[in-house]
């Protein structure tokens, strides 16, 4: 894919000048490393202007009486005030949830024909030769099956590079879905339901809910629960994902958007931490099922920010967990607050699937061809 060259934007810190630095950031990679302290400042300052525009505060809220246990984000809630993920509040002193339960979810889905554009399917059982016939209708491709992809419309993370932002725009007070009814798309032809987003994080208990009443519904059929996620929810309701997935033969997607804690701050708006400690959790669940992979991780390349030396970090944290954990590698196109970067070059995603491979990981690809550039 061509791209025409993006003008150049000069690093508040450093006077650096390339078209590798978003200006809704304004700092470089090297000052985020180097310097994180004043690159947070102003990252913190770019995550406050874009979250004011859609009524969500800035940092998760530390300072209430009303906390909320879902996800990393703790968030201590003040009087009238939301939480990070904008669907649950204080109301007198105590955690209204507004969307995100077994009654309410901000939520929609669809049916998508399977093998489908999954960051799995080139190792899960939807599209590849994996899991037959415990897992699978078919010892290749399940052709004639579907899958039901179910968005979720919120999020724990706020990354500046979103490629489904637009989930933003949805009003928690509005009306939403059950899990009953979501369970009820589950038909004769659906073998796995994805659980994407935004983030399941936020509405973990409408998922799980759904989860249970599908499986139920279809009465010892194949149907794998997969998720996609940051992997940011908390231990509890992980193991609870995690059992789902490792029953019916679904996985979990890992998006690892960085190793460095300080770099996702400055790119998602709160710590990965939480994220590497659960997918470490996860990792030692695998001789439990060691086919279909039930862990899968991906990164997305964001020109400038997301580096070699970045994915090489991560891939070595992956190996030493264990070597046969699939990693894909996804070109980035510009999008939300950074579409003055380029789509991720040719160079750049050869040099990041060096190092993955390098890292000793033995299932590794790149995935999104379609979206690289011309080399910048």
């Amino acid at each position: 894919m061509l791209t025409d060259p993006a003008p150049e934007t000069t690093c508040a810190l450093c006077g650096k000048q390339s078209i590798l630095i978003s200006k809704t950031l304004g700092v470089c990679l090297d000052c985020i490393r180097k310097a994180p302290d004043d690159a947070l400042k102003r990252a913190g300052k770019a995550h406050q202007r874009s979250r004011r525009a859609f009524g969500l505060p800035a940092r998760p809220p530390q300072e209430g009486a009303a906390r909320c246990h879902f996800c990393a984000n703790e968030c201590a809630i003040p009087e009238g005030e939301k939480g990070y993920c904008g669907l649950r509040e204080n109301r007198g002193g105590k955690l209204r949830h507004l969307a995100g339960t077994r009654a309410k979810g901000l939520v929609s889905w669809y049916h998508d024909p399977l093998p489908t554009n999954c960051v799995a399917d080139w190792v899960c059982p939807g599209g590849s030769d994996g899991g037959y016939p415990d897992f699978s209708h078919s010892s290749g491709p399940e052709y004639g099956y579907k899958n039901l992809a179910v968005f979720y419309q919120a999020c724990s993370f706020d990354c500046l590079f979103c490629q489904n932002w637009h989930f933003r725009q949805a009003d928690p007070q509005g009306s939403g879905h059950s899990a009953a009814e979501l369970a009820k798309a589950v038909d004769q032809k659906t073998s796995c339901i994805c659980y994407f987003g935004g983030d399941p994080s936020p509405q973990i208990a409408h998922a799980l809910a759904a989860s249970r009443m599908a499986q139920e519904r279809a009465q010892g059929r194949i149907l794998r629960i997969c998720w996609e996620t940051n992997g940011s929810v908390s231990r509890p309701l992980l193991e609870r994902m995690a059992a789902f997935s490792m029953k019916s033969g679904g996985c979990i997607k890992f998006d690892l958007k960085t190793y460095d804690e300080q770099l996702n701050i400055a790119l998602c708006g709160v710590s990965n931490r939480r994220t590497l400690e659960n997918f470490a959790q996860l990792a030692s669940l695998i001789p439990q099922r060691p086919g279909p992979p039930l862990l899968i991780a991906s990164t997305l390349l964001v020109p400038g920010y997301v580096d070699a030396q970045e994915v090489s970090r991560i891939a070595r944290f992956i190996a030493a967990l264990n070597s046969h954990i699939p990693y894909a590698l996804l070109a980035f196109y510009p999008q939300f607050e950074m579409t003055d970067l380029p789509c991720t070059s040719r160079n750049h995603a050869q040099e990041c699937l060096a190092v993955a491979q390098e890292a000793g990981l033995t299932r590794v690809r790149m995935g999104n061809l379609h979206l690289l550039s011309r080399d910048y």
